[in-house]
């Protein structure tokens, strides 16, 4: 609605509620022209005066915008909170990440090649599923290799475990049993851990519960193998229904069932050195435990490996000579040293394990050599 008359109406309105006539009406609003029209200066006489009490600006404190030190966001304890970004790169940080999380840097490009870190996708497990690799599988996944041999201290122990047995072997029956059931001990413990599935006291402990069961047959039947193969068939069934009463995923409890039946068996079959000759035992224990000692010296591997074979068939003639067995025993020793290297290269499937290393890696060449020297003990006693 304007100010300005109607020009169809020939009246107007006189501001008390009656009709003026034509001629008569207002000539505007105050601050308006003779035609309605505004007029700039006229309004500033009639403006408005406050009389009421007002807030006294001058006590009050500037509100000022807070140091950008103090608006920072704050990082998690044990981080280090990011600088603030310059102004000219604000343009380059428009994107606001959520809540509660900093932009993360591009990572650069691992180099592969190099070994300079893990391949993209693989790390520790993660809510999401991520899974969980072994050192060993990281290592393949990376171009390395994932063979770590043990080393000179692991065996060195395998050494003087095998001269234990050695001396054992020679003293009797019943003292033999004393470095037997320390190497299937570790036998069973060794073997778990080299599958990445420690602490399983419960697989370790039913394969070492099958050893022992396996000596005490092989003392009740006069050290007849018979009692090994027997024990050795006993436990595969105690074991698949162990494994059957569990509630893990069944893919779990297949490896579960794989890794306890395998290391009851090496540890079971370790026994062999109770059914084997006490000759033999000498011979093959003295061959491993020479061969594993210049198995372990920096060569390359197969000067390592030629250097070993040689080792372990001296060392089966000079305990030959010792024994009665002679020269067969150099024989003998090649054997023992064949299947101790196989043990010693299993052992060394861990990328790296010190614990590996110091349990499969010093009883897996032992527990190997066993069926060897109750074989061959038996062929040139």
């Amino acid at each position: 609605m304007t100010n300005q008359p109607y020009d169809g109406y020939q009246g107007g309105y006189d501001g008390q509620g009656h009709d003026a006539p034509y001629g008569q009406q207002p000539q505007g609003w105050p601050g308006q022209g003779q035609y309605g029209y505004e007029d700039p200066y006229a309004a500033q006489q009639y403006t408005q005066q406050w009389q009421g009490q007002t807030w006294e600006t001058q006590t009050q404190q500037p509100v000022s915008a807070p140091a950008a030190a103090e608006t920072a966001y704050l990082s998690p304890v044990g981080q280090t909170p990011a600088a603030p970004a310059p102004a000219p790169a604000a343009a380059e940080t428009a994107y606001l990440s959520p809540v509660g999380q900093t932009p993360a840097a591009p990572a650069p490009a691992p180099d592969l090649a190099a070994g300079s870190g893990p391949a993209p996708g693989y790390g520790p497990a993660t809510v999401g599923g991520n899974k969980r690799l072994t050192d060993a599988q990281r290592a393949r996944a990376e171009g390395r290799s994932p063979i770590i041999e043990p080393g000179m201290q692991p065996a060195a122990l395998t050494a003087l475990l095998g001269l234990l047995l050695a001396g054992a072997a020679a003293a009797g029956t019943y003292a033999l049993l004393v470095p037997l059931v320390a190497l299937q001990a570790v036998t069973a413990a060794g073997w778990f851990r080299l599958n990445g599935m420690w602490p399983a006291r419960q697989g370790i402990a039913l394969g070492f519960a099958g050893a022992l069961a396996a000596d005490a047959a092989l003392l009740a039947s006069g050290r007849s193998p018979s009692a090994i193969l027997g024990t050795l068939g006993v436990w595969v069934l105690l074991a698949l229904v162990l494994q059957l009463r569990s509630h893990a995923d069944p893919d779990e409890r297949m490896y579960g069932l794989m890794a306890t039946v395998a290391a009851s068996a090496l540890a079971i079959v370790a026994g062999g050195y109770l059914a084997a000759d006490a000759d033999a035992v000498t011979v093959g224990a003295v061959a491993v435990a020479v061969a594993i000692v210049v198995r372990a010296l920096p060569l390359p591997t197969l000067a390592s490996v030629v250097a070993a074979l040689l080792a372990g068939a001296g060392g089966g003639v000079a305990a030959g000579s010792l024994t009665g067995l002679g020269t067969p025993g150099a024989l003998l020793g090649v054997g023992a040293t064949v299947c101790a290297l196989i043990g010693h290269r299993v052992a060394s499937y861990d990328y790296p394990s010190r614990f590996v290393h110091f349990t499969a890696g010093v009883a897996l060449p032992l527990a190997a050599a066993a069926p060897a020297v109750y074989v061959l003990g038996r062929a040139v006693a």
